[in-house]
């Protein structure tokens, strides 16, 4: 009797085991022009907490926030009211950029010199707008918001999707 019982329970088990789970009744939207708001509207948010958090930790840092979202702070003024940097000059730099978390993805070597062509370059578009705020021989942090950046999907090789970068500017000379 108790290997009927045994065997009846097995034979139970082996098949509640074995029986597929039911599939989720899923409802299949098609994505929208809304639904990209929203998801953008929704990263922008958790970006910018982001960004405040890290300001609030490091206060020595007075920046200034431009309306595409740019923050940026001056940290060595030129000694010459020189003219401000203007769309579609040459700009000879030297960057670090990195993440908030201080992770350093790309920086120039002490001995190099970058040649940017201002909003006229690949250069991340955030980068574009803060030249245009600097005159020859300044330096500044500039912090970006991912859209400022590489966006949704990162550079796919240092920067990751998604990514605020923090950013060491020095503007070296104007062409």
């Amino acid at each position: 009797m108790k290997s009927i019982a045994s065997i009846l329970f097995l034979s139970f088990t082996l098949l509640v085991a074995c029986r597929r789970p039911a599939e989720p009744n899923r409802h299949k939207q098609k994505w929208s022009s809304a639904h990209s708001v929203d998801f953008n509207q929704e990263l922008s948010i958790r970006e910018n907490l982001k960004i405040e958090t890290f300001l609030a930790h490091f206060t020595q840092l007075k920046m200034t926030k431009t309306p595409s979202g740019l923050r940026y702070h001056i940290y060595q003024k030129s000694p010459q009211q020189l003219h401000l940097a203007k769309d579609g000059q040459q700009a000879l730099v030297r960057l670090q950029i990195g993440l908030l978390d201080g992770t350093i993805c790309y920086q120039t070597k002490p001995e190099e010199i970058e040649r940017i062509t201002i909003a006229h370059s690949e250069k991340e578009s955030g980068i574009h707008e803060a030249l245009q705020l600097l005159r020859k021989g300044e330096r500044a942090k500039l912090i970006l918001p991912s859209y400022l950046g590489h966006g949704l999907l990162g550079d796919r090789m240092k920067i990751p999707p998604q990514s605020i970068l923090y950013i060491d500017l020095e503007l070296i000379d104007l062409q």
